[in-house]
């Protein structure tokens, strides 16, 4: 009989495609001004040739920080030109926050004729239930606005895009902490990214925004999500292996009590976090910020990004993720690495 693990590799190996999705467009430069003025409650602009009705604007969102739904807007506004490549023909997963950080927050995933009827939405079937959803669909920046407009503090999109929605484009190895120093989560991202050298493979780093920190690893919608999160796991189990001290793969929370969940669950078709760039609501307005891995370092703090700084940094470093769109690993070549390094 084969044992779990060669089965594993099997599946792995199995139906591998080479087929690699056309990347989506790019857009690039910066608004010149903001897209909402200073003492405006309500107004309607118009994007993409739509008009949007934006209401509200002077509702506050993060009330230590004085930070406001106008001001939220105007964010996504500002990185959209970058932001977008992440969101783009993907269905998205609504956090709404209508009353700010403080508020009743609820999840949206069905919209089904409670939405705008220019918008784009997703039907989703579920394979094990047979339960259907209309997923929102952000297409571009009037979208995104108009998702923001409904209280979505952070935006949180499919792994996938409509148009190959069961192949990934990209693998996330997302770092979860449980009561234990940040700068731990550094140490181990560092250990995935030397895993992930080891092996040829290209990873980008981003903050969380709220406590951890994300890696990603180009999939160039060439594979399944199963064989992404099976790809995932092997990288979970070897960075766990190497930090057993500290880290943990165990999914109940009661089993990894202070430490860092190196969470490949993430992985599952229509899981989501939040996308580069994403304002979360969190206290300081903070943002998932991607990162140079030099920047990866003893004293990163997640409260380094955030709404007020954000912009200038794309201004200034240019779109760190643009890589995370590429053509996407050869799964084949890389778990022959990984299988003689673990």
């Amino acid at each position: 009989d084969k044992s779990a693990a060669e089965l594993k590799e099997e599946s792995l190996f199995a139906a591998v495609s080479t087929k690699t999705q056309n990347l989506p467009e790019k857009q690039t430069g910066f608004p010149g001004d903001e897209l909402i003025g200073r003492d405006v409650k309500e107004c309607e602009v118009v994007v993409n040739n739509r008009k949007l009705k934006l209401s509200n604007l002077d509702k506050i969102y993060w009330p230590e920080d004085n930070i406001s739904k106008r001001d939220m807007l105007n964010y996504y506004h500002e990185v959209a030109p970058y932001m977008l490549a992440y969101m783009k023909e993907r269905p998205q997963s609504l956090n709404r926050h209508p009353n700010g950080i403080d508020g009743k927050s609820f999840y949206q995933k069905n919209v089904g004729g409670k939405v705008a009827d220019w918008l784009t939405t997703y039907l989703y079937t579920s394979d094990s239930t047979g339960s259907r959803k209309d997923f929102l669909v952000c297409t571009d920046e009037a979208s995104m606005l108009y998702i923001a407009n409904l209280g979505c503090i952070e935006m949180n999109p499919w792994h996938s895009r409509i148009g190959s929605s069961g192949k990934p484009d990209w693998c996330v190895i997302d770092l979860d902490p449980d009561e234990i120093p940040f700068e731990k989560v550094v140490e181990t991202a560092l250990v995935v990214k030397q895993v992930l050298d080891s092996a040829g493979i290209e990873s980008y780093c981003k903050t969380s925004g709220s406590t951890g920190l994300h890696i990603y690893i180009p999939f160039g919608a060439r594979y399944s999500y199963d064989q992404s999160r099976i790809f995932a796991e092997v990288i979970a189990n070897i960075v766990h292996h190497e930090l057993p001290g500290f880290t943990s793969v165990e999914r109940s929370p009661s089993r990894r009590r202070g430490k860092i969940y190196i969470d490949y669950l993430q992985n599952r078709s229509i899981q989501t976090i939040a996308a580069p760039y994403s304002l979360r609501p969190k206290p300081g307005a903070t943002a998932s910020a991607p990162l140079h891995w030099s920047e990866v370092r003893k004293g990163l703090r997640i409260d380094q990004f955030s709404i007020k700084n954000m912009g200038e940094r794309i201004r200034k470093e240019g779109d760190l993720f643009a890589g995370v769109l590429g053509p996407g690993i050869d799964l084949e070549k890389v778990l022959e690495k990984l299988l003689e390094i673990g």
